[in-house]
């Protein structure tokens, strides 16, 4: 949708980032800034990661979620993200999409997480209209019964984001530092990951997904493309800053309190 006509519509407008190979900590950091000190819209699509890392959900204890023998051992960097959700392993082989968003912008959802994410899930019904299987499942994108989709917010006052990691392909030996969750969706059945999982590249183009993704939020925003670097022009610098990058003393003491505990 051109610009001039979304005008004429009367949509909102919605500053769009896209990055590639942007280590998933800087894109947090960023994520984090625009949501507590910009009063914009944003979209920023990352075209996956720099280098393999684990993202855990801010209440998430990495005892309890991952093997952290092997994590240690091979150096994996472990981020503890600002917004809830589970933990994921990303790649350059994951794509991302965040949404940050006013709520005055968008009158007919509630800054509520069910809301939010019934939300989302329509307007990536528009992004997988025609692809056999595609649906919200409790609160992950699915074909049939197979997550391809891993979901998390956090919601401010009047304002929130959701963000999204999807698994284009993955490394079926990565999955193996990430421990079954006590808490997991019901239609998972107790299935491991390799089970549970689905690679979405059997099912659309890398430049397909972005390009139909960017048409669906261009229905209900008007988008207007920035460079990281204009960025600085439309947030504050002092913000709370709750993404952390854990260190291997974290880790290694949180393996030692395991082993404690045994």
């Amino acid at each position: 949708m051109s610009v001039n006509r979304a005008k004429d519509l009367g949509l909102p407008l919605m500053n769009l980032i896209r990055l590639k190979g942007t280590p998933i900590l800087e894109q947090l950091h960023l994520e984090e800034r625009l949501l507590r000190t910009s009063s914009d819209n944003w979209c920023i699509v990352n075209d996956g990661t720099n280098v393999p890392t684990i993202v855990m959900g801010m209440s998430g204890k990495p005892s309890q979620l991952l093997e952290l023998g092997a994590v240690i051992e091979n150096r994996i960097p472990v981020i503890k993200r600002f917004t809830g959700g589970g933990t994921v392993i990303v790649d350059n082989s994951t794509l991302f999409v965040s949404l940050i968003c006013n709520k005055d912008d968008l009158p007919n959802v509630q800054p509520y997480p069910r809301s939010v994410m019934a939300w989302s899930g329509s307007l990536y019904g528009e992004v997988f209209n025609g692809v056999n299987g595609f649906q919200l499942r409790e609160n992950d994108y699915v074909f049939g019964d197979r997550k391809f989709g891993g979901n998390a917010q956090s919601i401010i006052r009047n304002r929130w984001i959701h963000h999204t990691s999807f698994l284009w392909d993955y490394n079926v030996r990565n999955m193996a530092y990430l421990k079954l969750p006590s808490r997991v969706p019901q239609y998972r059945l107790e299935r491991d990951h390799t089970d549970f999982i689905c690679r979405m590249k059997d099912y659309i183009e890398r430049s397909d997904f972005v390009e139909k993704t960017l048409k669906a939020v261009g229905n209900q925003f008007t988008l207007k493309q920035l460079n990281l670097e204009d960025i600085d022009s439309y947030v504050k610098e002092e913000h709370l800053k709750s993404t952390k990058l854990l260190t291997v003393k974290e880790l290694e003491e949180a393996m030692a309190g395991t082993s404690q505990n045994a």
